[in-house]
This record gives C-alpha cells, structure tokens and sequence, in this order.
C-alpha cells in the first residue's frame, strides 16, 4: 500500500471559497455574515470535485490512501478573531470527514485546529476533541504562525503550546506543523513562507528540550523539513555548540520529514541525509507545484517517481517509507487498516 501522508483539499467546490469571502466581508460589516447553513455543497458536488482531482491523479499515479486535510493556505488564521477561525476550521473538517465517508477506501482525515493570533491554543480543545471522537481523524495540523508571516506566537517548545500536546499524547496522533498563507509581503506563501517554518520548527525544537517533557510526542515537519536535509552538519554543529544530545538522539525519536520535494537530487539528499525511519512519503498533490517539469516530461508533484527511481535505496526502505513509516507514525490510522484486514 501506498499512502500520501500529506495531502489538501484544493479543489472543494466553489461554493466554499464564496461562504468564505463573505465570511470574510462579515467582520467588518455583520449584517453580512453568513450562517453556516448558509453553505450548500451536496455529496454529488463532493464526489465530482475529489473523482476529477485527488483520486484521478491517485489512481495515475499509483497511490491508493491519502491523509486529507483542509487546504493549508486557506486556514487563514490571521483573518478575523477565535469566533471566526473557529467556524471555519469546522466547516472544513467537516468537508475532509464527508470526502473520507464517500471515499473510506480513498482519504482518512486529518483536522485543522481554529487558532488565532495572540488566543489561548487550549481554546483549540473542542475542535480538536470533536474531529477525533465524531469524525475519526488520525492526526491534526498545527500552525506555529497563526499570524500569517509575522510569527508572533511563542516558540513550539513554549508552555502555551502544552494544552495541545497533552491532548496528543492521550490520543497519540501526530502533528504536521505546517503555517497557513502569508500576509506579510517579505514572505512568499508556498516558496518562503512554508520553507521558512519547517526549517524554524525544526530549529525551535532543536534548542529545546520539548520531547524530555513529551517523551512521545510526533512532530512531521512536511516539504521536506525545508532546509533541514541540506544543512544537516549545521545543525548536527549548532545541537553540539549548546550541548545537546545527537540529534539522533535528542530530536529523530519524534521528528518526521515528508517527500514533498520536487526533484530527484532533492529526493536523494533527503533520503542520504535522514535515516529512512524518519522519512514519510508524501505528495501535497494537487498543491502549490501542479506544473510538469520540462526536463523529465513528469508533474513536479509526482514524487513517487522519484522514490522508484533512487538509486539508494533498497526494496524494503520504500516499503517503510510508502507505508511502514506512516503507519508508525499514525497510529490511529494504523488500528483503522487491520480493523480492514490491511
């Protein structure tokens, strides 16, 4: 089986884009604010927008089980107060969890969490606790900008941040820490932004010591873990100079990279680089590169092309990573697949 850990609803019918926009219209005049009834979008709608899209692009490709979560850019959580995030972030889990209720076969989903810049992460709780219990999600997203490029929040290993890591250690599900659109015009959304925060997740759990408070806690750091595989010897520096474990030791028990990366040179360093254990396979397919690459004929995002391809690595490292990596790290989705036969 192969399995995309890492995986957007970008093509949710139009109808959700417009609730938004007017959502969006409400906060500076009420009398606009549209009420969640107000959104109608019917299982037909559902079903064309993912047998077009994701699941067309699945089957092509040879992928057979995706983690599904709201589109990253337009969690937005910078837009409006708690009030407002906290709407949106419900609508959009409960979309992911009626794609997986029409496609169980297909997409297992994954939540976003209602944050807001400067409120309290516990008020994410409900939301949280919601999508795990009633819709049966395997994993959350965290965002540790809710700001939107002006990282005003504490860093990850900050004590705000324990509320949600208490509820992820009782329900043992990781998370993919992963910002949301940028309004800071110095930071490009997909090409700097995204970059910028998997690389400085990294570095704020590498200073710290989060995984001695939270022995099993799960961070996936997507993209590729930004410029984390690249750098490695100055990070390996960097952990020495403040005296902490090997990284193997003090951050590769809890830390995952995805295979959101989108050229084979970038595949190979990843996969020289970080142990295989710690790799993750993931397309972000269809996402923030959709074009084909004029130099192998092959779409960018078709990562699975690359694993086949390396040269590195053996039959049962791709096995790990297509699957026995993700199920280890998700061990929700794990019970999900034998309680199949799978």
């Amino acid at each position: 089986m192969i399995i995309d850990c890492h995986g957007h609803y970008t093509t949710a019918p139009k109808a959700l884009e417009n609730w938004r926009n007017q959502q969006i219209a409400g906060i500076k005049d009420p009398s606009v604010m549209p009420k969640v009834a107000d959104l109608k979008i019917s299982d037909d709608e559902l079903r064309e927008s993912i047998e077009t899209n994701q699941l067309r692009l699945m089957r092509e490709r040879g992928s057979d089980l995706t983690l599904f979560s709201p589109r990253a850019s337009f969690m937005a959580h910078h837009i409006g107060d708690f009030n407002v995030s906290s709407t949106w972030a419900a609508i959009c889990n409960e979309l992911c969890y009626r794609v997986s209720q029409l496609f169980p076969d297909n997409f297992v989903p994954v939540a976003m969490l209602p944050q807001s810049p400067g409120v309290d992460p516990a008020t994410c709780i409900p939301e949280l606790d919601k999508c795990i219990k009633q819709y049966g999600n395997v994993g959350i997203n965290l965002n540790p900008d809710p700001s939107g490029g002006h990282w005003q929040s504490p860093p990850l290993s900050d004590k705000a941040w324990f509320p949600i890591y208490e509820k992820m250690v009782e329900y043992d599900i990781p998370a993919m820490i992963h910002v949301s659109t940028s309004c800071n015009p110095a930071f490009h959304t997909t090409g700097a932004h995204y970059l910028n925060a998997d690389t400085t997740a990294f570095m704020q759990c590498l200073t710290s010591d989060l995984f001695k408070e939270f022995p099993t806690l799960r961070f996936l750091i997507p993209h590729g873990g930004g410029a984390v595989p690249y750098h490695w010897g100055r990070f390996r520096g960097l952990a020495q100079e403040l005296k902490k474990p090997l990284l193997s030791e003090h951050l590769l028990n809890n830390i995952y990279f995805d295979t959101c990366v989108y050229h084979q040179p970038g595949i190979d360093l990843l996969n020289t680089v970080i142990p295989v254990k710690n790799v993750l396979f993931a397309s972000e397919m269809i996402g923030a590169v959709r074009g084909i690459d004029p130099e192998t004929g092959n779409y960018y995002d078709d990562t699975k092309r690359y694993i086949e391809a390396s040269k590195i690595l053996s039959a049962e490292d791709k096995h790990q990573i297509y699957e026995g990596n993700t199920r280890r790290v998700f061990p929700r989705l794990d019970k999900l697949l034998k309680a199949k036969g799978q």
